[in-house]
């Protein structure tokens, strides 16, 4: 059959429809496998910034950066914001790079990648601008500082975002008991953070280095630290050292008074017994030093250091006992305790013997006569033993005999 030409040119055009719906179709479809990825971005203030938008599947479809404002940065390779700190690392179908240098605390927040299909898809990357804690300073300290008085350290520190951390340490010990505060910038969104250290200034903490350290994630994990050497003035601490443990006579000694303290104290002052030392030409003082030549027994007696400086005074005393060479009391031999103590027991049960014994004895002591003195068994009859016994009282205290 033979079509009439306006008949062909109506089936043309039916074709070139149904090819281009079938075009749209496909391409409506690729599209939906179409999506922008983005990622937030952490950066320190003044540091530099790069996002980052990808497409795995992009028929030629156009990609753009706009800031939190909305306002466009980049459409494909083309600048569409003047702003010299804006620059292009990478435009192609499947991604569009940009950088931002010299960031501020103002650049921050939500940026869009958008991919410009039917319709128009987007991808949010947040902006995180970390504001940099200025240096610390410590604040409060007048030196010197007298032992006992309370000290109140305080470290400050501004411009930090979020709140930076304060930490004390003494001695590189860290201190604890600590006050901590923190303000905020209305304009800035920043933060003022302070730190008070509250103690009672003691003689050992002198030559201490007090230091405040502040954390903060923008410092890539190196503190910023102020330090304070504190200067403590404190009353002298005083102690007698002896060169000779047991003293002898004829020996000599010497005594040092070792005295500490800040400011340093003057030269010490030594006495004997309440008074001045007695024999100068024996007992020679040489700054902390007493030297005590010839020892004897006058010697014997408390003699006292003592120092002062500016905050105070302070003394000890040393009791000085000179020895006899010739007693047994240094000498090595038997424990003479001991056997005093046995020499001792022995003599008391002797005693208690002796009186158990003289009390037995008292009660058993008696006395009588004997048949000789009585003549009464001798004696033929009663008459014949009187006459006997009358006759021989004579002598019968010659005839007694003792018993037990």
């Amino acid at each position: 059959m033979r079509l009439k030409p306006g008949a062909l040119l109506r089936f043309y055009s039916l074709c070139g429809i149904l090819v281009q719906v079938a075009a749209t179709k496909n391409k409506a479809r690729g599209s939906q496998g179409q999506f922008p990825l983005t990622q937030n971005v952490t950066v320190v203030e003044g540091g530099t910034a790069n996002l980052t938008c990808r497409v795995d599947q992009n028929d030629n479809t156009s990609l753009q950066w706009s800031n939190p404002a909305q306002q466009t940065l980049y459409f494909d390779d083309k600048k569409a914001l003047r702003d010299n700190r804006i620059e292009l690392v990478r435009a192609s179908w499947h991604e569009l790079s940009i950088s931002v240098s010299d960031v501020s605390l103002s650049d921050e927040g939500q940026y869009t990648c958008s991919l410009f299909t039917m319709p128009v898809k987007t991808s949010k990357a947040f902006l995180t601008v970390l504001g940099v804690p200025e240096k610390p300073q410590i604040t409060g300290f007048t030196s010197p500082v007298m032992e006992g008085e309370r000290m109140q350290l305080t470290c400050k520190t501004s411009g930090s975002k979020p709140a930076a951390d304060i930490r004390w340490f003494k001695n590189d010990k860290e201190v604890k008991d600590v006050k901590y505060f923190k303000e905020e910038d209305a304009v800035r969104k920043t933060f003022t953070v302070s730190s008070t250290l509250d103690f009672l200034a003691d003689r050992s903490d002198d030559g201490a280095v007090v230091s405040c350290r502040v954390d903060h994630e923008s410092l890539n994990s190196t503190p910023q630290i102020a330090m304070q050497v504190l200067e403590i003035h404190y009353t002298p601490l005083v102690k007698i050292i002896s060169s000779n443990s047991w003293p002898e006579e004829g020996q000599s000694i010497i005594l040092t008074c070792e005295s500490k303290g800040k400011p340093v104290p003057e030269p010490v002052l030594w006495t004997k017994d309440g008074g001045e030392l007695p024999d100068p030409e024996r007992m020679v003082v040489n700054g902390r030093v007493l030297s005590i030549s010839f020892l004897n027994k006058t010697d014997n007696g408390t003699y006292r250091c003592e120092a002062k400086n500016p905050i105070g005074r302070n003394s000890t005393e040393y009791v000085l006992i000179v020895h006899d060479p010739n007693a047994l009391a240094g000498q090595t031999g038997p424990d003479h305790a001991l056997i005093g103590g046995i020499v001792a027991v022995v003599v008391f049960v002797t005693l208690c013997s002796i009186i158990l014994l003289g009390r037995y004895l008292a009660r058993h002591k008696g006395t009588y006569l004997t048949n000789e003195a009585k003549g009464a068994e001798d004696a033929p009859d009663a008459d014949t033993a009187i006459i006997n016994a009358e006759g021989s009282q004579v002598n019968a205290e010659e005839k007694k005999e003792y018993f037990i």
